[in-house]
C-alpha cells in the first residue's frame, strides 16, 4: 500500500532520498481532499528551504494548502 522507499509527514508530504537528493511530493490523500489543482506555487531552483517550515502552495478548487519541507536543503530542479 505505502511505497517502501517513500518517507511521509504529518502534514500529507513524501520525500523519497537518492544518494544526497530527495524528491518531495504530496500523498494520493492530500490530492484526494484538496480536490482538482488549479495553481502550484513552488521554489526556484538555487533556492533553499528549512526543514518544518513552508517552501510552496496548492490551490485547488476547495482551498489552498501550504507544502512544508521535510528536510533543509537547496533546491535543485522543480517539476512543472
Amino acid at each position: 500500500m505505502y511505497p517502501p522507499e517513500l518517507l511521509y509527514t504529518k502534514e500529507h508530504e513524501w520525500i523519497r532520498i537518492d544518494e544526497s537528493i530527495g524528491t518531495i511530493g504530496i500523498t494520493d490523500h492530500a490530492q484526494k481532499e484538496l480536490g482538482d489543482i488549479v495553481f502550484v506555487e513552488l521554489p526556484k531552483p538555487g533556492d533553499h528551504v528549512t526543514a518544518g517550515e513552508t517552501f510552496g502552495t496548492v490551490e485547488s478548487v476547495k482551498a489552498v494548502s501550504e507544502i512544508y519541507s521535510p528536510v533543509t536543503g537547496e533546491i535543485v530542479a522543480v517539476n512543472t
